[in-house]
């Protein structure tokens, strides 16, 4: 005899927050420990997710006075970057989220297959509770902030372009952030690039970033999914709270024979005043580079 159909819950919220630090936020462990409980007299002591397609994760849920715990886990069995997670719990159960950006923020649609012991209403409240608390969560965590830069350059968009991205020209004119400044990789979209410099002491550092999406002559976005430290490459964890899913654009517009040049970045709080202070200078070398 077939099983009856299971009865599948859908629940969401609207993330004000973008939607690589709402992935971000919602896979790491760190920040799961923060926010996957109902309420303020539970807790998530531990958790752990290997966030690939049979890859497993699990969360321990316990009363903060230990009146009661248990684990709750399964296995991955879809995972697509920034899109969609479907899973399989341990006791046989579907799940999925979807991620969805809207805007400047992300809409976060989960469904899961229903258990038999607790009714439909007080599993679809007490998930939704789960799924508030991390939108509350999401959103207080300070993310990067946009910061705009636009310079003039007398030169046509196909120069500026091939100045600014060119291997030895991209270290000329980023040369004002720091002497030693190169890329390697490519800027094809979609291909991982890593912005280098050297400090005094020797020691390797930047960005791990990749090419979200780049346009010819017109448009190019780099997306940074980490730091580089002392030539190793870090892309989880504390140290890149600031920086996960920031942006770094650029778009050139033709007029008359020059190049408005426009750059967002995103920065986080610890380095908006030097960005304000070097960008511009760095953007005044590139434009004396272009017209020379």
């Amino acid at each position: 005899m077939n099983s009856l159909p299971k009865t599948v819950i859908s629940i969401e919220t609207y993330v004000n927050a973008p939607v690589q630090q709402v992935w971000h936020m919602w896979t790491a462990p760190e920040h799961i420990t923060q926010w996957n409980f109902a309420s303020e007299d539970w807790q998530c002591p531990r958790a752990e997710n290997d966030l690939q397609a049979g890859g497993k994760f699990s969360s321990r849920m316990e009363a903060k006075d230990g009146s009661f715990g248990f684990d709750f886990g399964g296995n991955h069995t879809e995972v697509e970057e920034f899109k969609k997670i479907s899973s399989i719990l341990e006791d046989g159960r579907k799940m999925s989220v979807i991620f969805e950006s809207q805007g400047e923020g992300t809409m976060v649609k989960e469904d899961f297959e229903a258990e038999n012991t607790n009714s439909i209403e007080l599993q679809k409240e007490g998930w939704q509770t789960i799924l508030n608390n991390f939108k509350k969560h999401a959103e207080s965590q300070s993310g990067p902030q946009r910061l705009n830069f636009k310079i003039e350059i007398d030169a046509p968009v196909d120069k500026v372009y091939n100045t600014m991205l060119g291997d030895k020209s991209y270290s000329e004119w980023t040369a004002v952030f720091n002497p030693t400044s190169r890329f390697e990789g490519s800027w094809d979209k979609g291909s991982k690039i890593v912005f280098v410099g050297t400090d005094q002491d020797g020691k390797e550092g930047g960005m791990v970033s990749r090419i979200k999406e780049n346009i010819k002559n017109q448009f190019v976005s780099i997306e940074h999914l980490g730091i580089l430290n002392n030539g190793e490459e870090i892309t989880s964890g504390p140290e890149i709270e600031g920086w996960a899913g920031a942006l770094e654009n650029y778009t050139y517009e033709a007029k008359n024979g020059k190049t408005l040049l426009t750059v967002d970045l995103d920065s986080n709080e610890e380095f908006k005043s030097y960005f304000e202070e070097t960008y511009p200078k760095a953007l005044e070398k590139l434009k004396s580079i272009c017209e020379s």
